[in-house]
């Protein structure tokens, strides 16, 4: 049985080609969305298109999905911190370590799984391996997502992210202090053209901007060697985008890597902090159907919290 995904374009999908949108929409490579459109899967404004018609803002694309020929995410006996649970959707509290959804390198153990052992069937409008996920965190990120668990609550909660009604504020530990304490990131992100399984800035990238303020300063910190900065400091970020590893490159693009980030940052003998300091601890909207505000909050897991007391103390991450 084929799903179908329906959505409607924003401002920032505005003058790219439609196999483009679809891409990112689904997540798949952009000549697999180009073939789906060639064969006439998907339809804007109701006529069908080419995969490089430019979309336009406010246009409807509806997308008749074939079915994956992946195998179905499987459920698992995972125990899962589930925040707020209601029939169409919940809020749940992702430990670092565990996958979002599976993938290569991670077929099983996921939160995808852990979900459907405990929660049963979920919606797979994006594909059997991410049935009720309507975004995503980085393995080693800790914190919270909200879970589709009908399928009206998968169209509006994804239309709702597409249009940027749900705030999501993270809580990092990055080295040095930045010198203003509030700024703006504004630096697009693209495929490192090198190492195909990195982001970085390129001006051909999609427009990503992240806020920061910080929230507590290190100055005296130390250094597992000579080259590991002296100073660290705790910035509360929040995403007007949400591209793939964002704040993470954003960071480490302003010269304030996340400590514990071996990807975009460094490591260092002695660092006692074994994955990114990045926790989503906070998450805000208005409920799909009812209207009322929602928010939510996580504290942090016991390896960041410990990050910042060392801090405190004048102590090495």
């Amino acid at each position: 049985m084929n799903d179908e995904v329906d959505f409607t374009t924003t401002a920032e999908d505005a003058g790219q080609r439609l196999d483009v949108v679809v891409a990112q929409r689904l997540e798949r490579s952009r000549t697999a969305c180009a073939l789906l459109i060639r064969e006439g899967h998907a339809l804007v404004d109701g006529r069908a298109a080419k995969p490089a018609s430019i979309v336009e803002a406010g246009q409807r694309i509806r997308i008749d999905v074939p079915a994956a020929r992946d195998p179905s995410a499987a459920p698992q006996d995972i125990p899962i911190h589930i925040v707020h649970d209601e029939p169409d959707f919940c809020v749940v509290d992702k430990p670092a370590g565990m996958a979002t959804h599976p993938a290569r390198g991670n077929v099983d153990g996921t939160l995808v799984n852990a979900l459907l052992g405990k929660l049963g069937p979920l919606p797979a409008i994006n594909g059997v391996r991410r049935p009720g996920i309507v975004h995503r965190l980085d393995k080693d990120t800790s914190g919270l997502l909200v879970i589709a668990k009908s399928e009206r609550a998968m169209t509006a909660l994804t239309q709702a992210m597409a249009d940027r009604r749900i705030k999501r504020s993270y809580d990092a530990v990055v080295f040095g202090i930045p010198h203003d304490a509030r700024g703006v990131i504004e630096a697009p992100i693209g495929r490192d053209p090198h190492v195909r399984t990195k982001f970085a800035v390129r001006d051909d990238g999609r427009r990503a901007v992240t806020h920061y303020r910080i929230v507590e300063t290190f100055p005296t910190v130390a250094k597992p060697d000579k080259s590991a900065p002296g100073s660290a400091a705790l910035l509360r970020l929040e995403l007007e985008t949400g591209r793939t590893h964002q704040i993470r490159v954003h960071c480490a693009a302003i010269g304030h890597p996340i400590v514990g980030d071996d990807v975009y940052g460094h490591s260092f003998p002695g660092q006692t902090m074994r994955r990114q300091a990045l926790h989503a601890a906070e998450l805000a909207f208005t409920h799909p159907f009812s209207g009322a505000a929602l928010r939510f909050t996580a504290a942090w897991p016991e390896d960041f919290a410990g990050l910042v007391e060392r801090l405190r103390a004048g102590g090495a991450p």
